[in-house]
C-alpha cells in the first residue's frame, strides 16, 4: 500500500468533496481517500500495483481540479 497527499486546487464546496472522493474511491485499487478541503488536500491510500498515481490524478482532473 501506498498512502500520498495531493494539493487540489479549485475545491470549494461539499460538491467538490463528494465529487473527488467518489470519483477516486471507485478506482481498483484505492482503498480510501480523505478530502481536507480548507487545507486543499486529497489523502489517497492506494494499492500502486493495481492503479497508478497518475492515474489518481487524471481522475481528479477530469473532474475539474487543479493537481499540484
Amino acid at each position: 500500500m501506498q498512502n500520498v497527499t495531493l494539493n487540489v486546487m479549485g475545491m470549494s464546496c461539499g460538491h467538490c468533496v463528494n465529487a473527488v472522493q467518489k470519483s477516486v474511491g471507485v478506482l481498483e485499487g484505492v482503498n480510501q481517500v480523505n478530502v481536507k478541503l480548507d487545507e486543499a488536500l486529497v489523502e489517497v491510500e492506494f494499492n500502486e500495483s493495481q492503479v497508478t498515481l497518475d492515474k489518481i490524478k487524471e481522475t481528479i482532473e477530469d473532474q475539474g481540479y487543479d493537481v499540484k
